[in-house]
């Protein structure tokens, strides 16, 4: 039976003015961040369902039902609005369930979750993420600030493995730097698996009858620069997170 996961996030549009004297004209410009994290996972031989925030604005499932089709869901740079307001709430006033306690009730009942950093994950960017005090932070084995929780390190922080666990299993050796990561705390009972300086990196937790992690750093660029994408531990890494809150390992 294959194994299905559910990535939503990591997808933005640029949209820039360049001014020319007395002339101006506009150019926008669409990309994904996801096809690191996607082809690790396909590599382990997980299904990957993606869907980028435009998409997961109307699309992500709304039900702990729904949710159930998959064995990890995980959030990746994705604001909590974006899964708040669903156009037609947010257009047509339209009740609709709430998704974050969806994802509550799907890892209740034994789903897998997984947080990934970002600008607008956790608290964020000028705490835009939005997700502290949220059914998310029931359910992740952290903490978050209600600040902005970036800890920028444009010279670079390594991560070390602080104990053994089936996530880092076979990756206790160097580990590339990362350029930031959101500033998380972990939960009495949480087990911290690989810290940055004084601050975890990578949080493993139970929820009801599932499992949940937080990864503090961005799965792709910019916290997570080349040599850490192209790392030889780097599918390892992100089959054995998806394996672990699935229950499979």
């Amino acid at each position: 039976m294959s194994k299905r996961v559910l990535i939503a996030g990591e997808s933005w549009t640029v949209h820039s003015i360049h001014q020319k004297g007395f002339d101006s004209f506009t150019t926008t410009e669409y990309a994904e961040g996801v096809r690191w994290l996607k082809a690790a996972l396909e590599a382990a031989g997980w299904e990957v369902v993606y869907q980028p925030s435009h998409v997961a604005a109307r699309d992500f499932p709304n039900t702990a039902a729904a949710l159930a089709e998959y064995d990890c869901v995980m959030l990746s740079d994705i604001g909590a609005n974006t899964l708040l307001l669903h156009p037609d709430t947010f257009v047509r006033s339209q009740a609709l369930p709430n998704r974050l306690n969806a994802i509550r009730d799907y890892v209740a009942n034994g789903g897998g979750f997984v947080m990934i950093g970002g600008y607008l994950t956790f608290q964020g960017i000028e705490a835009k993420g939005q997700y502290a005090g949220s059914a998310i932070e029931d359910v992740l084995p952290i903490t978050m600030h209600r600040h902005d929780d970036r800890v920028e390190c444009p010279q670079g922080v390594t991560p070390v493995v602080g104990q053994s666990h089936p996530i880092v299993n076979g990756l206790e050796g160097q580990w590339p730097d990362l350029l930031g990561y959101n500033q998380i705390v972990p939960k009495p009972g949480a087990t911290t698996l690989v810290s940055v300086g004084d601050d975890p990196l990578i949080v493993a937790g139970s929820f009801g009858k599932g499992r949940a992690v937080a990864f503090a750093s961005d799965c792709g660029p910019h916290w997570a620069p080349p040599r850490f994408v192209d790392w030889s531990g780097y599918n390892r890494l992100w089959g054995q997170i998806a394996e672990w809150t699935a229950g499979a390992i």
